[in-house]
This record gives C-alpha cells, sequence and structure tokens, in this order.
C-alpha cells in the first residue's frame, strides 16, 4: 500500500519539473535570441565604423603638418623681478668737533682712501686746552712724586695721597682728551670708497655732528629686490642670480646672495632680497634700475614642447603623435613652464614627431603628410 502511493507521489514530482521546464523554455529561448541579436548587431556597427573610417581615410586627403621631434633638454622655472641698485656702504662723515674749516682738503668725486683727510677745522683753540691739560698733568704728577715721598716718611697722610693721584689721573684723562679733540679737527674718511657729497665750504663753520660729507663704497654693490610671500620658500634656496641693467645698455651681471629679511613691507607684503655683484670697474651707480632672474627650479633632462602645441579640455591635456604616417591623440601631464616651452611629465618620450602646426583639425587615426619637422621652433621662422 505504501509502495503505490510512493510511486505516485514520484510520479506527481516528475510531472511538475517537467512542466516546469516545458514552461522556462520559451524565457530562455528569448533569452538565447536576444543575446545573438546583440552580438550581431555589435558586429555589424563595428564593422560599419571601421568601413566608416575606412572610406573617411580615402575620402580625405592627408593634412599637412609640421612636427617637432621631442629631445630631452634643460627647462627652468624663472621669474623675473625689479631692483634698485644701492651702494655696498653709504656713510654720513659727521663732525666731531666744531670750528671753522680752514682748508678742503676733497673734492667730488674723490676717491679716498681710510685714514685720508677730507678737511681740516681751525685747531688753535683745541691745541691751548692741550697745553692747558698737559701742563695740569704735570703738575699733579709732581704733586704726586713729593707726596709719596712724605708718604714714605710718614710726613703726610694716605688721604692726601689718595687726593693726589686722583688728581693726576683726572688730569691725564683731560689731556687725552684735548689730544683727542686736536686730532679730531681733521677730519678723516673712516672708509675707503669715493666721495658723494660734501656738506661744507672752506672758511664755513661747523657744529659737533653737523653732517661733513657722504663717502660711497662702490667696488662692490647691492640689489635690493622686492619678494613675493609666495615665492618666498623657493628663493630662500637660491645663491646665485643674473641681474641686468638697461642703463648700461642691458649688460647682465653675476649676483650672489647676501641677505633675505625676516619681515615685510606692512603695505606691499614682500620681503626684500638684498644681493651683491662685484664692481670693480666702477660702472654700476646707485639708483640704477635692475631686472633680476631667478631660477626657481631646474630639470636637465625634460621632455618639452610648444605649449600652444597642447590641446586643454575638461581639466585634461593631449597632443598629437605621427606614428607611420597616422596621427594618434596622446594624453599627457604638464609640468614647468618657461616661456613658450612647457615640461611633459608623463605622455611622451624622446624621438616622437608631435605635431606643432596644423594640430586643431586633426581627427585620431587621421592620415598626415608630415612637410618638416624641427627639432627647435626658431627653426620654424628661418
Amino acid at each position: 500500500m505504501n509502495s503505490e502511493t510512493d510511486s505516485k507521489q514520484k510520479e506527481t514530482k516528475g510531472r511538475s519539473v517537467l512542466k516546469w521546464i516545458w514552461g522556462i523554455l520559451p524565457v530562455l529561448a528569448l533569452i538565447v535570441i536576444i543575446i545573438l541579436l546583440g552580438a550581431l548587431i555589435g558586429a555589424k556597427q563595428k564593422a560599419t565604423r571601421a568601413e566608416r573610417i575606412s572610406a573617411l581615410k580615402k575620402e580625405r586627403p592627408p593634412i599637412n603638418v609640421v612636427t617637432m621631434i621631442t629631445a630631452p633638454k634643460m627647462i627652468q622655472d624663472r621669474i623675473n623681478l625689479p631692483g634698485v641698485i644701492e651702494p655696498w656702504v653709504r656713510l654720513k662723515i659727521l663732525a666731531e668737533v666744531r670750528g671753522l674749516v680752514t682748508k678742503k682738503v676733497t673734492a667730488l668725486g674723490d676717491v679716498v682712501k681710510k685714514g685720508d683727510i677730507i678737511a681740516i677745522i681751525d685747531s688753535r683753540d683745541y691745541k691751548n686746552t692741550l697745553k692747558s691739560a698737559r701742563a695740569n698733568y704735570d703738575s699733579a704728577l709732581a704733586s704726586r712724586k713729593r707726596l709719596e715721598k712724605m708718604y714714605k716718611e710718614r710726613l703726610a697722610t694716605r688721604s692726601q695721597l689718595d687726593s693726589v693721584i686722583a688728581m693726576v689721573e683726572t688730569s691725564q684723562a683731560q689731556m687725552d682728551t684735548a689730544s683727542l679733540n686736536l686730532d679730531r679737527c681733521k677730519i678723516k674718511a673712516p672708509i675707503s670708497g669715493i666721495v658723494n657729497t660734501l656738506f661744507f665750504e672752506q672758511g664755513g663753520y661747523l657744529n659737533t655732528g653737523q653732517p661733513v660729507a657722504e663717502v660711497l663704497q662702490l667696488d662692490k654693490v647691492k640689489v635690493v629686490i622686492g619678494i613675493p610671500e609666495s615665492d618666498v620658500n623657493a628663493v630662500r634656496g637660491v645663491d646665485d642670480y643674473t641681474v641686468q641693467i638697461d642703463a648700461l645698455g642691458g649688460k647682465q651681471f653675476r649676483a650672489k646672495k647676501y641677505f633675505l629679511s625676516k619681515s615685510t613691507d606692512s603695505m606691499a607684503r614682500l620681503y626684500d632680497l638684498e644681493i651683491v655683484i662685484d664692481n670693480p670697474s666702477g660702472e654700476i651707480l646707485p639708483d640704477m634700475f635692475a631686472r633680476v632672474e631667478i631660477v626657481k627650479q631646474k630639470i636637465e633632462d625634460a621632455i618639452t614642447i610648444p605649449l600652444y602645441s597642447v590641446i586643454s579640455m575638461n581639466n585634461q591635456h593631449r597632443v598629437y603623435v605621427v606614428r607611420d604616417g597616422i596621427v594618434h591623440s596622446q594624453n599627457v601631464d604638464l609640468g614647468l613652464q618657461e616661456g613658450w616651452r612647457v615640461e611633459i611629465e608623463k605622455g611622451l618620450g624622446a624621438d616622437e614627431h608631435v605635431v606643432v602646426v596644423g594640430q586643431r583639425g586633426l581627427n585620431d587615426g587621421q592620415p598626415v603628410n608630415i612637410i618638416r619637422s624641427v627639432t627647435e621652433m626658431e627653426e620654424l621662422v628661418k
């Protein structure tokens, strides 16, 4: 009885599975048909596209282009800033004593050495003061000798001796000051340089602290440049500079860093950079205008191309490269820029033919005719 029941259940289950299979077959067949149709349509579209490209190549004649052959070259990240020439030392000499100028020794533009006399002040009063101070010193010195002898013989007290010793020291100091003031009647150059300004005339009267002359040291000069905040970090590591002076016909000079200020001008927000130039001939003069070239970064073997040969769109950059007469679009990453040149950090290597003339009307895969290849853009204008 049980066996007949199990047999009926198995038969019923088998009929259900068969029925389910027959029910799903149309759906499976439809899916297979859709997949086959999609594959056929894709293949047909691909073939159609290939036919169109082939027809386009046949219909369109090759476009004439000019290419540049890439090669490693040096590129620099440079800035050019204005500067002003200043003397290495600008020193104003002041009168240390007062009196009438009896002799004007130097003239404007004279080259003086340290210790050379610039002017002489009437020294008669100072000579008399020195004589008086020397006499007082001699008198005090004689009194000390007498009291020292008396002190040894116990005829004078220690207090008396100390008093006369102090008198000797005071009179000696007065004599030294008088001698110094007498020497100051000869106004001397404290440094070597060029006499740029004289503030007196012979026969005039000078007071203590009054300007006498201005001396400039020009065997080397400083150039002062204002550095923007954004470039301070790059400039901090630069020691060599190129300076061009228009007043000297655009002549260029090599310069070294001297000092970079640690604070800015409150208005302009610029950090003062001082660089030094050797000036043995004296041709560079103060207040001349200068242009200073600062190389912030340098790459010796960079692949560079003209900036205008790069087509940029949606933050992407590409160039057209010719291989076997066919142009190919190549994505690139840009780096440093110097003038019309730009560094290609990624996307190009050496000996590539990059289209530099005629690239705006090109399409990827289009045949081209290279009418000229150059290695430098300057060759195009020859």
